[in-house]
This record gives C-alpha cells, structure tokens and sequence, in this order.
C-alpha cells in the first residue's frame, strides 16, 4: 500500500511561492488529518499499514496455527482420539472470523480515514481465535468428561499458542490481550476453584504469560511503527524535493523567458532611440554652433544648447542600463590589454575638472610612483574611474575638496580610491546606493539626480576584473569608494637575464 501524498501541481501564480503553499498546506492537511483520525496516538496512515502488515502476517501464518491446533489435537488423542475431530471444529469455527476479516480487508482497499473500524474488526476476530484455548482449559471442570493428562496439554498448547500469537499479531496493538482475554478469564476461574499448589503454579506461569508476550508483541510493534514512519517521513520528503525541483525547473525557464524578452527589449529599444537620438544630436550641435549660419536669435541657440544636453544625457542612459544589462547576462567582453591605472585615473580627473571648476571643486590627485603596469580593460576601467569621479563631484558641496588615489594594496595588488566631503551615505542606505536604480536620500534630494547605475556598473567592471568594490561613509563626513584589484593583475617586470643582449 502506497503512502506517498499524491499531488497537482498547478501553474497559477509565482511557481517557487505556488509550490512552498502547497507543501505546507499537504503538511498542515496530513497532520490534520491524523490528528483527527489516530488511533491510540498513532496516525491513521501509519495504523493502517501497520493492519495491512498484519493481514499478510495472518495469511502467512495460517499453516503455523494449524500445525499448532494438530500438535494439540494429537495430544489429546492419545487419552480420547474422539476429541481429535471435535477440537479441530471448534478451532475451524472459531478461526472463520479472522479468515474472512482478513478477505474483506483485502478486497475492500480501506480508506485512509476508517483504521478504526478495521482495528476493531481485526481484535473481534481475534478475541474470536482465543476462544478455543479457554474452552480447552475449561474442560477439567466438567469431572465426568475430564481426561487424563489434560491439564498439561492445555498448558502446553496454550503457552505455544500466546508465545506464536505475539510474533505473528505484533502489527496489531493489544494483540495479545484482545486474543487471550477469555483464557485469563478461564485461569482467573480455575485459579478460585483450585485446590492443588502446582495447578496454581501453573495457572499463575500461563496467567503471567500473557501480560510478558503482550509486552514483546508491543516492542516488536513499536520497531514496525518506527520504520514505516521512517519510510513515510522519505517518501515525503521525496514529494517536497520533486515539487521544489519543479518549482525550480519552471521559475528558471520563466527566468530565462524574461531574461531572452529582455534582452531584445533593450536591443529594440538601443536601435529605435540611438537612431533618432544621433539626428537630435547632430542638428542641435549644428545648431548651437551655427554652422551653416547665424540663429538671429540667442534664446534659440539656448534653447538648441539645452535640446543637445538632453539627448546627450539620454544617450548615455541607455548606454548605462545596456552595460548593466550585457555584465548581468555574462556577455559583457573584456578586451584586456598592459595599461596604467595612473594614467586612466588622471584622464578622469580632466574629463570632469571643468565640472568641478565650476563648483569650485579641489580635486587632487595622489599616486605613487613606479607603479608597474596593469592587466585589465581600458574602457572598463576608464568607465569605473569616471562614473567614481562624477558621483564625487554630483554630491561634493561648494568649494568642496575630491582626492583621487591610486597605489599599490598590502597583497601586492593595485587600488583607485575616490574621497569627497559630501554628506556621506547613512549605513541603512548603503545597500540600496549599490542596487540597480537604487538612490539614497542625498540623491533624492540633490538637484542633479542621476539613473542610479552609476555604483552597480563600478561594482560589476570591478568584479569582472577578480577585484573587491568598497562603499565606506559617515553621515557628515563624506564617502571613500575604494576598487581593490588583485595581486594576479599587475604585470611585474622580469629582470634581465645575464648574457642575453
């Protein structure tokens, strides 16, 4: 009988999420349920197998029991071979009982939530088996009937017959007890009317027989109960791995669908705006510097000043989410070459020294000297250092102070540093200043807001070059953005080999 929780997976809703609320509503539906329906404290599932062991068990075991009931019989043969034929009836009637409980068990496939009325069922039938065992003992009583040798036969098949239950019945809780309820009574009976010690001892060592086995049967059931939990408990968790692999397998496929729709949005959109975009930029440059004549009018020429500066900052807006977007995909090419972070750090610093002059903005340039050469990509890096020096200058006040370093790290590496003395970034915000689009408040509040890319492409051209993109800020004290590149990068010169010219 299987155990495993059937399923249906269904696809409303986020896949990963969908399937987590269907396994714990299978979980919380489960145990529900066992609660509801346990018997004696063990879930209905459990109890349930445990009779479909037993009803095997019973089958299996039917040439043993009748073995046993000839053994006895032929016993009692010896003093009266008329009582062959009469024991072996009433053990046939009485065993009818559990042959046919057992038939109807196998037919009927019970449901998971009636163990209780198959529990009864099955003890009924055994209370039924037991009976023949009482009567045997109960013989004696009637001295015109009784036989010699009679009591020892009893005990004897008795004792076999609680010793072959217990092993045979151990899936079924009180197996014992249900079967030999009417012997105790018997021995209780006899045990009152008994005038001889020794049939006393012996009606006590059978009357303490029962209790012992039932004690074994229960130990051996609890071993059975343990290991069907056990098995159920994998089972279970197989479903959960399945649905979570399901779950998986769906949420990367639809990944990987928006990821490909995104890919040619960004595409299209690259095409359908830098098109038009190069037009506005052409004729707004020839415009505002009127190359093929005189405006006649200054507010026009401002206006065509302000149209290029619009275009231009769009331009490089796409350009910033296309970067983004080509780094996060892992198709974002580096073209190496042996360069000079210096020299990259001091192109930086001209290209927005007219922006900074106009802020009255110090920025200074500290490097040390005879830095070998680096290992990376020229517009990567030249990308990192700009998009450092125009967040400094975006948020560095009037008359502010920027100091550019670069130099060498204590593993032998190389590092560009970029420190204002801005109003810093409050350490709640830093992980948003670091997410895609994120802006803290400062930028929020600033005139001069940017796209928020300009610190997750840094983070992404570091990465690609094996390095480590640091954020330190005080609120008031300003903001150090530190690229820390690997000892594996610097190109180190070989000395020269003796008697090489």
């Amino acid at each position: 009988m299987s155990l495993a929780h059937s399923s249906h997976l269904d696809k409303a809703g986020s896949p990963r999420e969908g399937a987590a609320r269907r396994i714990e509503l299978a979980r919380t539906l489960r145990l529900t349920r066992d609660r509801l329906t346990a018997t004696d404290g063990t879930p209905s599932r459990i109890e349930l197998e445990l009779l479909s062991q037993h009803a095997r068990n019973v089958i299996a075991a039917l040439a043993t029991y009748l073995v046993l009931v000839l053994a006895t019989g032929a016993m009692l043969a010896f003093a009266d071979p008329s009582t062959l034929p009469v024991w072996l009836a009433v053990n046939g009637v009485f065993a009818l009982p559990i042959v046919a409980t057992v038939r109807q068990f196998g037919h009927a496939q019970p449901s998971i939530v009636l163990p209780a009325f198959w529990l009864r069922l099955f003890r009924l039938s055994h209370l039924a088996l037991g009976l023949p065992w009482a009567l045997l003992l109960l013989w004696p009583v009637c001295e015109s009937c009784s036989l010699p040798g009679l009591q020892a036969v009893g005990f004897a098949g008795a004792m076999a017959a609680i010793g072959a239950t217990a092993m045979i019945g151990a899936c079924l809780r009180g197996v014992v007890v249900w079967s030999f309820a009417p012997l105790l009574l018997a021995l209780a009976f006899l045990a009152l009317r008994a005038e001889d010690p020794l049939s006393l001892a012996l009606y006590g060592v059978l009357f303490a027989a029962v209790p012992f086995f039932s004690i074994v049967s229960e130990r051996l059931r609890m071993v059975k109960e343990e290991r069907i939990r056990h098995r159920t408990e994998r089972e279970q968790f197989a479903f959960e791995i399945e649905a979570a692999r399901l779950a998986s397998d769906e949420a990367r496929r639809r990944a990987e669908d928006a990821s490909m729709a995104k890919s040619q949005f960004l595409a299209t959109m690259s095409h359908e705006l830098r098109t038009p975009l190069n037009a506005i930029l052409g004729f707004s440059e020839v415009i505002t510097n009127e190359i093929l004549g005189p405006v006649g009018n200054g507010t026009y020429r401002e206006y065509a000043r302000d149209i290029h500066n619009s275009g231009q900052h769009l331009l490089d807006l796409i350009n910033e989410i296309l970067d983004l977007s080509r780094v996060e995909a892992g198709k974002y090419t580096l073209n190496e070459e042996a360069l000079n972070l210096v020299a990259i750090a001091r192109s930086g610093i001209g290209f927005v020294q007219m922006k900074a002059d106009a802020k009255r903005i110090e920025v200074i340039g500290q490097f040390e000297d005879g830095l070998p050469q680096f290992w990376g990509d020229p517009r990567s890096l030249r990308q990192v250092v700009l998009n450092l020096l125009s967040n400094a200058v975006k948020f560095t006040p009037q008359s502010g102070r920027i100091v550019v370093r670069v130099g060498w790290t204590a593993g032998g590496g190389q590092y560009v540093s970029v420190r204002d003395d801005g109003p810093g970034i409050p350490p709640e915000e830093m992980s948003v200043v670091l997410s895609s689009f994120g802006q803290g408040s400062s930028a929020i509040k600033s005139a001069e807001q940017g796209t928020g890319l300009g610190l997750p492409i840094v983070q992404a051209l570091v990465s690609l070059h094996d390095g480590v993109f640091e954020l330190k800020s005080e609120p008031g004290q300003g903001t150090e953005a530190l690229a820390v590149f690997p000892h594996s990068r610097v190109l180190e010169v070989m000395p020269a080999v003796a008697g090489l010219h």
